[in-house]
């Protein structure tokens, strides 16, 4: 995965990462905008996950919707 794809696309995929992840605010998406640290920190804020968790949940995710 790379994140700089993840940046490059987000005004594609953030509607598939609020589809994914409900508890994700619009305010939380435009503060995201396809950044890492900022993705990663919103699903451990919102979810309660570890930042491996989160990780592992973004991949998963992002290997899903074959962007």
């Amino acid at each position: 995965m790379n994140w700089e794809q993840i940046k490059g696309n987000w005004n594609q995929v953030r509607g598939k990462a609020q589809q994914q992840w409900g508890k994700l605010t619009n305010d939380d998406l435009d503060v995201i905008q396809g950044k890492q640290t900022e993705f990663l920190g919103r699903l451990q804020e919102r979810y309660g996950y570890t930042k491996e968790q989160a990780e592992k949940e973004i991949e998963t995710w992002y290997s899903k919707i074959g962007k």
